[in-house]
């Protein structure tokens, strides 16, 4: 019985849960039943890229992130924005994109009400989780991959004093790493950024890096 939709604030939102096999409740005939916040480092909620431009929770990097959070002891939602895949609505460029999320982290607290949340999301994902986050009290740690640094307002998350965890490709040709190292600069502390050697925007060839990455950065942490 695998989670498959969530409550969004417009309709479904079509989503898939990665759950450390250590929180998963079990009824009498073997099925998923219930979990326990106890156990779990955190409950993240990971957004997809742009979806005008092919970004869905099966997006490779987004897939293998989660499953590299859970391996390290995280609960991994991810969900679709509104009008992709079979979530409800349409898409508006943000504001309703933020309240999906919103959604998502209200579903992720009801689910594991004594966990630590963390915002986590890829490209136009990490605008909107890293902003919703940022602002959000009950967010404890963001987590930005292919930060779109310039094509979105970033300010907000650059004040925010809530840890924040960057993965950025080498080579990225939407944010140019010269960019990202000058905002990780100028970012409140704490932080910490992982470069990958010869990346893309997409991490093409180098998606097992990222995951890599996302274990060696958060497997110990526990904000």
């Amino acid at each position: 019985m695998r989670l498959t939709e969530i409550p969004g604030p417009i309709g479904r939102l079509e989503a898939l849960l990665d759950e450390p096999a250590a929180v998963r409740g079990m009824n009498r005939e073997g099925l998923i039943e219930t979990a326990r916040s106890d156990g779990i480092r955190a409950a993240v909620v990971f957004a997809h890229p742009h979806p005008q431009y092919g970004g869905t929770m099966h997006t490779k990097v987004v897939y293998h992130s989660a499953k590299a959070l859970s391996r390290v002891g995280c609960a991994v939602l991810r969900f679709n924005f509104r009008g992709a895949g079979s979530s409800a609505g349409e898409f508006s460029d943000g504001p309703g994109e933020k309240d999906d999320f919103v959604a998502a982290l209200d579903f992720m607290q009801r689910r594991y009400p004594t966990a630590r949340l963390w915002a986590a999301g890829m490209s136009f994902g990490a605008w909107i989780g890293l902003t919703v986050g940022a602002e959000d009290p009950r967010v404890s740690t963001l987590v930005g991959v292919a930060t779109p640094l310039p094509r979105y307002d970033f300010d907000l998350v650059g004040r925010s004093t809530k840890p924040k965890f960057f993965v950025h490709g080498e080579r990225d040709e939407i944010c140019p790493l010269r960019s990202m190292r000058e905002f990780y600069a100028r970012a409140a502390d704490p932080k910490e950024l992982v470069v990958i050697d010869a990346a893309d925007h997409l991490f093409d060839g180098k998606v097992g890096e990222v995951a890599d990455a996302m274990e060696d950065l958060l497997g110990d942490w526990s904000g």
